[in-house]
């Protein structure tokens, strides 16, 4: 590989703490009793979790998100831990020459904070979040935005990642497409979505990409 695209909660970080706690804020806020189980919303787009709850309201779900956001601005975003191992992978994989960058689900401006305060941030050339606004997961176009920055080929690409999103981001761009098992994503869902390759720890996944 030469440019290596990764997801960040999930892969990245353990956020639930965070998401979880900023859900249940804004589902407090609405007056409405928030899931028991939340880990599902860990991934894709927040409008997905908050609009069949909320009897497809628009207006209920633009409130939820914001709600969200509201806390997330303030405490969420530090409300998160380092997977065990993703450091010494992420400094092997630059001591090797390759190229790194985000491709998150997160707004860019909620996104940008977690990356820069992380102990190897620096290691990341860019970072790709979608418009706030989106109810789309917009994995697809963020990956293909990235291989138009750097101007490097798919088959020179991996996506990592722990959802479905990544898989079928990277598969739409034709790049490699490697699910990790640490993550939100069950391997039933990874494999459905066609991950290429799948990561049981960072070390494996070390050994993937430089394979």
């Amino acid at each position: 590989m030469t440019l290596c695209l990764f997801d960040l909660d999930g892969t990245l970080i353990d956020s639930e703490p965070g998401i979880t706690a900023c859900i249940r804020y804004a589902f407090d806020k609405l007056g409405v009793p928030a899931p028991a189980d939340l880990r599902p919303w860990i991934g894709p787009p927040l409008r997905h979790g908050f609009a069949p709850l909320l009897e497809h309201d628009a207006e209920r779900v633009e409130a939820a998100v914001d709600y969200y956001h509201e806390r997330f601005a303030t405490l969420g975003w530090r409300e998160h831990a380092v997977y065990p191992g993703i450091a010494a992978t992420i400094e092997r994989l630059q001591a090797a020459g390759h190229t790194l960058a985000v491709v998150t689900s997160k707004p860019e401006h909620h996104a940008r904070p977690i990356v820069e305060h992380l102990p190897f941030g620096q290691a990341f050339t860019r970072l790709y979040g979608p418009d706030p606004s989106s109810p789309h997961s917009e994995k697809a176009s963020m990956i293909a935005a990235a291989l138009a920055d750097f101007g490097i080929q798919p088959q020179q690409t991996a996506m990592i990642g722990d959802r479905r999103f990544d898989i079928e981001g990277a598969l739409a761009n034709r790049v490699h497409a490697i699910g990790v098992l640490w993550g939100f994503g069950s391997r039933e869902e990874l494999e459905l979505a066609g991950a290429q390759a799948l990561a049981r720890d960072p070390e494996h996944l070390a050994e993937l990409l430089a394979a």
